[in-house]
């Protein structure tokens, strides 16, 4: 193991065999007996250890990871854990259960504070915060290098050219904003494809959504206008855009255009509109993410507001896992280092609570962001009412979630009663197809659990079997489960994750049930039940009949709240795997033989089909007529003359 300075790190040795049986008592009395050996265990590392900043992970006996921290001082902290007394119950019991260490230096503490998070979210130690839901927001990208640029959502690395304005904190809200602005701004949100071929105006013109610039009804100067006030709009300068338009419109009725003055009064209100919709809007604070911690019932949320450019562009609440118990300063700290590993932080970070090394994750995010970024705890003035309405949906949110954790508990309780489980499933999976007649099939995983949908654990599959029958279900599924557990198997042959499913719904009869369980035979993993859930007399919701591997099919009694959460489970399923299909579908309906060149890429294959017009004409043209296509070389050129040529 080495150091980020290249200087060898410290990896610790096993400790040596234990000699209690920890089977002949209780956890308690097994904790306090382990107490000497573990402190002792990590006495034993001051030796070797000096003051350079670094890493540690605390492993227990399976060489399993318990925690994962950072240090100023690796001596010192480690020196801190010997210590036989003066821990909180949380960490004496992760001391207790340490049998090992291992450490990697830095040159600096930041270092170590980046590294630090980066392993957290790959190890996911018990002792740890973590955060489970690390999905990207979504933007509004105007583009460039085109001259009537584009407005559209944008989600995942910005690698395409242009102004990127967000996060947004969903795509609804996204959806709810360029709405909006079409109706102000009129700009089109095609892609550039579809302009390119465009002949005439688009139904989005009709509604007056857009200025058909693809037709030349408004020239190349004029959009560019709207372009700029789109911009300004999005970065706050909202009165400058609205005094523009509203002398606009006086211009026009003077001049009797009374059409033209109607039409931008329209536009003024739907921009009044977009100001209403976005909430609280704040003057003082142009740009931050207020951050707000709410716990309670050993449970913990998290409300992230999102300012941009003076207004509020919605929020999300988040449900980290609390490390066994830690402390509000240790959650929002771990927190705020997981939540930025991939997003883009604000210049201004506003919390509810203050956190250990304040100044140190300001620093370790501006080295990440490339600029200065604050972290601040507001306790007056506007910022602190915006941290305040930040907290109280957090305890809103919390306890609406603690309501409904109670409730899914009952209905799991009755799902394991109901269909005979030992236990009630902390993990089910729900497995259902979508194809039609066998094409652009997927198969797709649901997950449901104690908290409800585990959306960031939904799992879709491309059907890959060139074999298969078209809408063989039977292949298809055998095809999903295969290559879910076999992936299981892999990762997690001991089933030491949270991964491994307590039960398995499958939207389907004895048929299904029957080769799903032969399936799992044949991994070797048969102590997972599996549970069939097929449409009964006349196809009635209602009138379901469930199967089970060598039973008999039964029926739930007609009002049987179990009976409307299985449906429920199936349902999400069914939408989920739906949604899959079509996604895929309108992917292959835009697909084209250019797709399949090597060389060609989106910029190229633009430049073919305006110049030819369609990719059968690309495919008939000559070698000389593929060389006169701007950005075509010679040598793609003949790429693409061969493609065709070979292909017959």
């Amino acid at each position: 193991m080495f150091g980020l300075d290249g200087r060898p790190g410290i990896v610790a040795a096993m400790a040596g065999n234990h000699d209690l049986d920890d089977m002949t008592m209780n956890p308690t009395e097994a904790e306090a007996a382990r107490r000497p050996q573990s402190h002792a265990c990590i006495q034993s590392y001051l030796a070797t250890l000096d003051n350079s900043p670094g890493v540690y992970r605390m492993l227990d006996a399976q060489a399993r990871v318990l925690y994962v921290g950072k240090a100023k001082s690796l001596k010192k902290r480690v020196a801190n854990y010997a210590k036989p007394s003066g821990h909180s119950p949380r960490i004496a019991r992760m001391i207790s259960e340490t049998a090992s260490m291992m450490f990697l230096t830095t040159r600096t503490e930041t270092e170590a504070l980046l590294l630090e998070q980066n392993l957290i979210k790959q190890l996911k130690p018990r002792y740890n915060v973590l955060l489970r839901d690390d999905k990207s927001f979504p933007n509004i990208l105007i583009t460039t290098g085109h001259p009537f640029p584009q407005i559209t959502k944008h989600r995942g690395a910005k690698a395409e050219k242009g102004a990127y304005f967000g996060p947004f904190a969903s795509a609804g809200a996204v959806n709810r904003t360029l709405n909006q602005l079409q109706k102000v701004f009129l700009l089109r949100n095609c892609s550039d494809s579809v302009f390119d071929s465009r002949t005439r105006p688009c139904l989005l013109f009709q509604i007056k959504r857009c200025s058909a610039p693809c037709v030349g009804r408004i020239s190349a100067a004029e959009y560019a206008r709207a372009v700029r006030d789109a911009e300004r709009f999005l970065q706050g300068r909202t009165t400058g855009v609205q005094e523009a338009l509203a002398a606009e419109m006086a211009a026009a009725s003077d001049a009797m255009e009374f059409e033209r003055a109607a039409a931008l009064r329209d536009r003024i209100r739907a921009l009044t509109q977009v100001q209403s919709v976005q909430g609280i809007n704040p003057r003082g604070v142009a740009e931050a993410d207020v951050i707000a911690l709410h716990m309670e019932g050993g449970q913990a949320c998290v409300q992230v507001f999102f300012i941009r450019a003076n207004q509020n562009w919605g929020n999300r609440d988040y449900y980290p896992r609390t490390g066994s118990g830690a402390e509000p300063a240790e959650v929002l700290r771990g927190f705020l280092g997981q939540f930025y590993e991939n997003k883009d932080p604000p210049r201004l970070i506003l919390l509810s609570d203050d956190i250990e090394d304040r100044d140190l994750m300001a620093e370790a995010l501006s080295e990440r962001a490339g600029r200065k970024v604050e972290i601040a705890v507001p306790q007056r003035g506007e910022k602190a009412d915006l941290v305040a309405g930040a907290a109280r949906n957090a305890r809103e949110s919390l306890a609406r979630r603690l309501s409904e954790s109670v409730a899914q508990g009952k209905l799991l309780a009755g799902l394991a009663e109901a269909f005979g489980l030992e236990a009630p499933p902390a993990r089910i999976e729900i497995y259902d197809n979508s194809h039609i007649q066998g094409t652009n099939a997927v198969g797709a995983m649901v997950v449901a659990g104690p908290e409800g949908f585990a959306k960031s654990q939904y799992r879709k599959f491309n059907i890959r079997g060139t074999d298969l029958t078209p809408g063989d279900d039977f292949g298809m599924m055998r095809e999903v489960m295969t290559r879910r557990f076999q992936r299981l198997l892999k990762e997690d042959p001991d089933r030491e994750g949270e991964t491994w499913p307590d039960l398995l719904l499958i939207d389907g009869g004895a048929g299904q049930v029957g080769a799903v369980a032969q399936i799992m035979a044949d991994l070797g993993v048969e102590d997972i039940p599996v549970l069939g859930v097929a449409k009964g007399i006349d196809r009635d919701a209602g009138k379901e009949e469930f199967h089970r591997p060598g039973q008999r099919p039964f029926a739930l009694k007609h009002n049987d709240p179990v009976l409307y959460f299985v449906q429920r489970l199936r349902d999400e399923a069914h939408r989920f795997a739906i949604g899959a299909h079509r996604q895929k579908r309108a992917k292959a309906v835009g697909a084209t033989p250019l797709d399949e060149i090597p060389g060609v890429g989106a910029t190229r294959k633009r430049a073919l089909l305006a110049h030819f017009g369609s990719a059968k004409a690309v495919a008939r043209a000559g070698l000389a007529d593929l060389k006169a296509v701007e950005g075509i070389s010679d040598a793609l050129a003949e790429t693409i003359y061969g493609f065709f040529h070979e292909r017959g």
